[in-house]
């Protein structure tokens, strides 16, 4: 009997608690963690499903460099973006219902206070506006896909590749390992070395003297060689193409080679290109550019006539 009624006086006070507004704000607190870990997640999920379609996409596309498969890479950089953007939207949408509904608990009138949101606003408007800036800014990049996670980009003030992106700020890391964090806001103009396709163009000198059609032949054989090759043809877009002559002078012909390659590829391309060109117009006798020779002094040993 006594354990009875101790019980039940439990039940009362744990019901009375349960009532009580700290137990209500413990409530809420934990429905906001849960429900963003449940959106959060969700959104994960679905982000690395497309994620893993992409890749799958690219392993069975076949062929090298082909176009379809840099539009497939662009899609999955675009998909982690959009992913890192729709968790800063949950977590803002999440814990705003949640600190107005902890509000609402604690006594503080929402009418009022909704009702001057408009002075409000045009307050904040004035003290945080450069923070809306960043936001609009977030939401149009985007909307327009200026770039992405995975994107080499160029902003003015930093060079890296986009780690993360959110509403207000953009993280880079550089070639140094530096991390840049860039205000959407304040990005003004942005050259983005990941998107579509890059131009690799590579000048070959040859000697004057040297038989133009011939040195053409062998630079025409090595960029063929390099389109066909297992690791560099996957680099490629199509077959680099030997424009001709770009320039004569100083004993010197320059002949310009254009290769198009997938995104910011196009410096290992040029690199190997000139290497594979000099070791084959070494091979056929082909020479270089003259040398310039260092200066020599005059002396005159007669005297005055």
């Amino acid at each position: 009997m006594i354990g009875a009624v101790s019980l039940g006086a439990t039940l009362e006070e744990l019901q009375r608690w349960g009532g009580s507004t700290p137990a209500r704000i413990v409530v809420v607190a934990v429905v906001a963690l849960v429900a963003r870990a449940f959106a959060v997640g969700a959104i994960r999920r679905v982000v690395d499903q497309a994620v893993r379609r992409s890749t799958e996409h690219r392993s069975d596309g076949g062929g090298r460099g082909t176009l379809g498969l840099e539009v497939s890479e662009r899609a999955r950089q675009r998909t982690l973006t959009m992913g890192s953007l729709l968790r800063s939207i949950v977590t803002f949408v999440i814990g705003s219902i949640a600190i107005l509904t902890i509000l609402d608990l604690l006594g503080v009138p929402l009418r009022p206070l909704l009702a001057s949101a408009g002075v409000a606003g045009v307050a904040l408007g004035f003290g945080a506006q450069s923070l809306v800036k960043d936001f609009l800014a977030g939401v149009f990049m985007m909307l327009e896909d200026q770039y992405g996670v995975g994107d080499v980009i160029d902003t003015g003030e930093a060079i890296g590749t986009v780690e993360e992106v959110s509403l207000r700020v953009t993280r880079l890391r550089d070639a140094n390992g530096v991390i840049w964090y860039v205000r959407n806001g304040e990005i003004v103009r942005i050259a983005n070395r990941s998107q579509g396709w890059s131009t690799a163009l590579v000048d070959v000198p040859v000697s004057y003297q040297a038989d133009i059609d011939e040195a053409i032949d062998v630079v025409g054989a090595v960029v063929h060689d390099l389109a066909t090759d297992g690791t560099w043809g996957e680099l490629l877009i199509e077959e680099p193409e030997v424009l001709g002559v770009e320039a004569v002078g100083g004993g010197t012909v320059t002949i310009r080679v254009l290769a198009k390659c997938l995104p910011d590829k196009h410096w290992g391309v040029q690199r190997a290109i000139r290497r594979r060109c000099k070791e084959a117009l070494d091979a056929a006798g082909i020479a270089g550019p003259p040398a310039f020779a260092p200066p020599t002094t005059s002396t005159s040993t007669g005297g005055p006539a």
